[in-house]
């Protein structure tokens, strides 16, 4: 017996590691692995990723993937039914362009038997989906899904406690994200998922496809799966193109092993066949081969796939001020009623204009939703003549040259030049966001020494990796809001 148990059971890939296993099943299903990348745990920045075994040159394919291969409501074996029940409807969908990312639109609707897996999230059928081949001993992407047993590795802060979000995250926006994630993930389960696992028994089971479940395999597809782009039309104009569906969500074996950087050396290419992994600048023996996610600030790298990128490296990083705070300071200049009534008149048809819990963002070099905050600062500082001309006006129209002219104002180079009443209104509006991450007026000093812990490797690395994470987001935001400070200060 004790001779058996050693003999490679090769065609059952029991004594074969779950990263062999997978890599066999790569070459069953056809996916193609170039000979000079290996996939490993040691070397890479987090858990799987894809090194280079030699030089690689721009243009070089990595892998080239079928489609056959790729995992989605259209391939798993449970399709029939699927598609039997699903209605799409992705209008009011967030969607990434090439990595799809999380998804606060999760919304309510009653289950029918004509459309019982719409959803304006689109996500569902994936999601059942995943929930059905996870858990089949029979399932084809079994070798491709032993990769994360449990999902222990996923560490979305929708993971982690309510206080430890309060504590660690607290202003940089992301508890609240979380809060509204978690309801709509609840809501949409019981009011869709539920009804559909319970009228097809012989394939789901409520005892064994949870909430719990239901919740991480979320997450998975938060951090793991993709959206191809859709075709451009030439001869659609820009209107016909925005009202177009993206494409439903997919899982992609092996390009999903690939860690991101914003500076990244490879992208994912898709064909009507294949998708390829194409190196886009030269990769050097050893290095590790980096996909991109798109342009995303930390908050949303660890809101949305439970990780961040290091200080300064980030060249995306973002941070926000809520156009309340705006608000708040406008107010706090009011000296008379009839002051207080032009700026609640003024502030009501700002909120007709924009979202009133929308938000300005602001990166490292400057403001990104320009067009958006000199709307607000010009309705919220016009006279009493003034507002009464441009609600007559029904507004007012700004031509290309104006819309130049505003995008270099509100950059890093042109805050300093503003009027004085709008850097004004801009510096004590980030002195109210930045009051949001503690008590007091502590801020610069708290920053200065955060700044001090990530420069200081061993000191950084006593931190848990959450405490890593959410000192990476809140850094990054309070330098660019200080920074932001420096430039309107008066």
């Amino acid at each position: 017996m004790a001779t058996e148990a050693k003999r490679p059971k090769v065609d059952e890939g029991s004594e074969l590691s779950p990263l062999e296993n997978f890599l066999r099943w790569c070459s069953r299903v056809g996916l193609v692995l170039s000979n000079k990348v290996y996939v490993s745990k040691e070397g890479t920045v987090a858990e799987y990723g894809m090194l280079a075994k030699d030089n690689i040159e721009e243009g070089e394919v990595l892998f080239t993937i079928p489609r056959s291969a790729l995992l989605h409501q259209g391939t798993t074996k449970v399709s029939a039914l699927l598609e039997k029940g699903n209605v799409y409807n992705y209008k009011d969908a967030f969607a990434c362009v090439v990595r799809l990312s999380v998804t606060t639109v999760l919304l309510s609707f009653s289950f029918t038997e004509k459309s019982s897996l719409e959803s304006s999230s689109g996500w569902v059928p994936l999601l059942l989906t995943l929930l059905y081949e996870h858990t089949s001993s029979e399932s084809h992407w079994k070798p491709y899904l032993s990769l994360w047993t449990d999902f222990k590795t996923l560490d979305h802060p929708m993971f982690w406690s309510n206080e430890e979000r309060s504590r660690l995250l607290r202003g940089t926006g992301i508890p609240e994200a979380v809060d509204t994630d978690l309801a709509n993930i609840r809501r949409e389960y019981t009011d869709v998922v539920l009804p559909f696992i319970i009228q097809h028994p012989d394939f789901w089971n409520p005892n064994t496809h949870t909430l719990d479940l239901y919740t991480q395999l979320v997450a998975f597809v938060m951090a793991y799966s993709f959206q191809e782009p859709q075709e451009e039309d030439d001869d659609e104009d820009e209107d016909e193109e925005e009202e177009k569906a993206p494409n439903p969500p997919m899982m992609v074996p092996m390009a999903d092993m690939l860690n991101h950087v914003s500076n990244h050396n490879a992208n994912l290419e898709f064909t009507p066949d294949s998708l390829k992994m194409v190196c886009v600048r030269p990769i050097h023996k050893g290095e590790e081969v980096f996909n991109t996610y798109g342009q995303m600030a930390n908050w949303q790298l660890l809101h949305m796939y439970g990780f961040t990128e290091p200080y300064p490296s980030n060249i995306n990083d973002t941070a926000d001020i809520p156009i309340t705070n705006l608000y708040k300071v406008v107010r706090q200049g009011i000296q008379s009623d009839l002051d207080r009534q032009l700026v609640e008149e003024q502030w009501e048809m700002l909120c007709q204009m924009m979202p009133e819990k929308g938000a300005f963002v602001f990166g490292k070099q400057g403001c990104l939703t320009d067009s958006e905050l000199h709307t607000a600062l010009k309705v919220l500082c016009m006279s009493k003549e003034e507002f009464s001309d441009f609600k007559e006006n029904e507004g007012w129209e700004e031509d290309d040259e104006e819309e130049e002219k505003i995008s270099l104002g509100f950059s890093n180079e042109g805050l300093p030049g503003l009027k004085a009443s709008w850097k004004g209104l801009i510096h004590e509006a980030a002195r109210i966001t930045l009051r949001s991450y503690e008590d007091g007026d502590e801020g610069e000093k708290i920053r200065d020494g955060d700044q001090a812990l990530i420069e200081d490797k061993a000191a950084l690395a006593g931190l848990s990796r959450r405490q890593q994470n959410a000192l990476q987001v809140k850094f990054g935001q309070r330098t660019i809001l200080h920074r932001l400070m420096e430039l309107t200060k008066p």
